[in-house]
């Protein structure tokens, strides 16, 4: 009997996280003159640290 708890599959690919963060980037040039855009920006770079934007 195999009492082990299966492994959790991803949910989002390094590409996902990209494109995410592509599309909060555009987000944020929209919102950047109100509160929540520090929220956006915080989760922009967050972002950033899993999946970079390479040049």
């Amino acid at each position: 009997m195999n009492t082990e708890t299966p492994r959790a599959r991803a949910v989002f690919s390094t590409e996902d996280f990209t494109l995410l963060r592509e599309a909060v980037g555009h987000h944020l040039s929209e919102v950047k003159d109100r509160p929540e855009s520090i929220k956006y920006a915080n989760l922009y770079h967050r972002l950033g640290r899993v999946a970079p934007i390479r040049g």
